[in-house]
């Protein structure tokens, strides 16, 4: 299964909610969503999508994975840092 066969209305759209927006893309796309997605959903958002990727798409789309992952962890940083920031702002005032 592609994933530019499998959603071919707009795969570059659903491409860029991922990366920008994983949770609200995630709400609308659907998945297989038990207890664990959930919890990924909830918690480490990119990883959940990057998980989602590799099981349905290692096959036909792995540059699809690797970008998938690299986001996943650029993007855990990018957040967690971001709020460590705001964190240090308020202690200061």
């Amino acid at each position: 299964m592609d994933f530019f066969s499998t959603h071919p209305i707009h795969p570059i759209l659903i491409l860029f909610g991922c990366a920008l927006f994983p949770r609200i893309t995630m709400l609308f796309i659907g998945g297989p969503f038990g207890i664990l997605a959930w919890l990924g959903w909830f918690f480490v958002p990119h990883f959940t999508v990057a998980i989602l990727a590799t099981i349905q798409y290692h096959q036909t789309n792995p540059l699809l994975c690797i970008v998938a992952w690299v986001w996943a962890f650029v993007g855990t940083v990018s957040e967690g840092g971001s709020g460590t920031k705001i964190i240090v702002r308020k202690d200061d005032k």
